[in-house]
């Protein structure tokens, strides 16, 4: 393995977080933001980039780091680096009510995608980048689902959802239609595009926006029944704030306008 062998456990249930136990020269990069507490021993570094080593050169490392900012993250993580003798661990929290979800890269052929905002930590050596969309209906219309994030690697990556997590595992064909807010992730082998819901009761009544993703397999796809935008939103309307930001898209304002929110 090139990625470093962590251990894990997962504490709580509606606001979890999670310890990961380091043998001594062992590494996790994690989020900033994400941490919670750690023992006496480890060392905690800011690094460029996800610390991968993937990338050769300092040209490189620029390039690896600037697709993170696409995301909206910034370009450092944090390592977390046991530097005694024994065990020692450190622990993550999610940001938000909801469920962290362990990916096992080695069992998902290498690769996981997930939402630019859900990856909490993985182990040294992981690699986290943006997924390019090849399909202009995703980047005009896909709203937050359109940039997202890849995991590469063949170690332990850590991703957080909101509310109640669904797995679902798609057979061949088999399609599954999500709002894109609530898409957390799903395997490399799932197709992914975006669809116009159509009518225009739907489409000017609705209030769930205009679009949204559809999902064919085979693979396995995690859905989110809270994502942090839709629940801001509810914050922002009881507030008394305008808000015209919906997570079926970029037009999903239109449901908001008769609604008065």
């Amino acid at each position: 393995m090139q990625a470093h062998e962590i251990d894990y456990h997962i504490y709580g249930e509606e606001m979890q977080y999670v310890e990961i136990e380091l043998d001594p020269q062992e590494v996790v990069v994690a989020e900033a933001g994400s941490f919670m507490m750690m023992d006496n021993g480890i060392k905690m570094e800011t690094i460029f980039g996800d610390g991968s080593g993937q990338q050769s050169g300092v040209l490189g490392k620029l390039l690896n780091a600037g697709k993170r900012m696409l995301t909206g993250e910034s370009l450092f993580m944090t390592a977390y680096q046991n530097q005694d003798f024994g065990k020692k661990k450190v622990s993550f929290a999610s940001p938000y009510p909801g469920k962290i979800v362990a990916i096992d890269l080695m069992k998902y052929g290498g690769k996981f995608i997930c939402q630019k905002d859900s990856f909490l930590c993985a182990a040294k050596g992981v690699s986290v980048g943006i997924e390019f969309s090849r399909k202009l209906g995703r980047g005009l219309f896909g709203g937050e689902g359109f940039i997202m994030q890849k995991i590469e690697g063949d170690g332990m990556a850590f991703v957080h959802s909101g509310g109640t997590l669904a797995r679902k595992e798609l057979q061949p064909g088999e399609v599954l239609k999500v709002d894109t807010g609530c898409i957390v992730g799903f395997t490399k082998d799932v197709d992914y595009d975006i669809e116009f819901i159509g009518g225009i009761k739907n489409s000017i009544f609705g209030g769930e926006g205009l679009f949204y993703a559809t999902l064919r397999g085979p693979g396995v796809v995690y859905i989110q029944s809270l994502p942090f935008s839709r629940l801001a939103g509810k914050i922002i309307a009881a507030g008394g704030f305008n808000s015209t930001k919906e997570e079926g898209g970029v037009l999903g304002g239109l449901g908001k306008i008769v609604d008065g929110i």
